[in-house]
């Protein structure tokens, strides 16, 4: 979704503008002769509003070249990213953005930027299939934002954010995790479950990651370890459907405990 739908343009055209003066359009591109800063940032402004992107971007950093200590320049340099973002140039608008938040640590805008780069990175997250460096970039920004702004609405849609990136890289995991499992590289296997298990626990995978391990462990032969893991299971998710496949795995071998049985075990790598 983007920023607009949840934001929208009057909060980047209204909170981070100076004002609406009564702009000019300027059909044909950036002349490239000073002008006001004023002129230049209405006549952005009057691009965004047409959806022409391009040219708002134009005079949004016309503003910052031709009057670069002006207090037209800062804002326009927000926006600028701002458009950046709405015109899906992700790259272009996380540089922009990372340029600000060096420029103007204290800015009163310096919330705004850190929550779009990390938005701008979270719109690029892609299936479990692909590489995750974009993930993790982005949970490390959205860590940021719910680190240096708590409490605010930026922070609380990160935090909403962070937990859906978890699952996404808990996924990733689990995975890889299924393929090292069907071509019976069972060690492999267990140990990017057992990562799932212990750095991604309030994600939706844990259930089936404690299956996994279980299957794998049995298939090794290594049946404490399964008894352990199926105890895990069914300590913490006792109504989940990877609960009862491991509980009739293990009853198949004649191996499930009763609840008392399995409820005692003691084991250190997970919960």
């Amino acid at each position: 979704m983007k920023l607009s739908g949840r934001f929208g343009i009057t909060v980047a055209a209204g909170v981070l503008s100076l004002g609406l003066l009564a702009g000019c359009s300027d059909d044909e591109g950036i002349a490239y002769v000073e002008r006001p800063p004023e002129e230049l940032y209405n006549t952005a402004l009057d691009a965004l509003a047409a959806e022409d992107f391009e040219l708002a971007t134009q005079n949004f950093e016309e503003v910052d070249r031709q009057h670069p200590y002006s207090i037209w320049a800062t804002k326009a340099q927000l926006m600028a990213a701002y458009v950046y973002y709405l015109d899906d140039e992700y790259d272009e608008a996380v540089i922009a953005l990372e340029r600000f938040i060096d420029l103007h640590p204290g800015s009163p805008d310096a919330a705004y930027a850190y929550y779009l780069r990390a938005i701008s990175y979270y719109e690029q997250i892609v299936d479990v299939g692909r590489d995750q460096k974009i993930t993790r970039l982005a949970l490390d920004s959205l860590q940021e934002v719910a680190r240096r702004f708590p409490g605010t609405a930026y922070a609380r849609d990160a935090e909403l954010k962070i937990d859906l990136t978890l699952d996404h890289l808990a996924g990733k995991e689990m995975e890889i995790g299924r393929f090292y499992q069907n071509r019976g590289e069972l060690l492999a296997a267990i140990n990017r479950y057992k990562v799932v298990i212990e750095q991604f626990q309030t994600t939706t995978h844990v259930p089936e990651a404690l299956h996994r391990v279980v299957e794998s462990y049995l298939m090794l032969g290594i049946t404490d370890e399964a008894q352990t893991a199926g105890a895990v299971l069914g300590y913490n998710y006792p109504g989940s459907e990877w609960y009862a496949e491991s509980f009739a795995l293990l009853e198949g071998r004649s191996l499930a405990q009763s609840e008392e049985g399995w409820f005692s075990s003691l084991w250190s790598w997970a919960f």
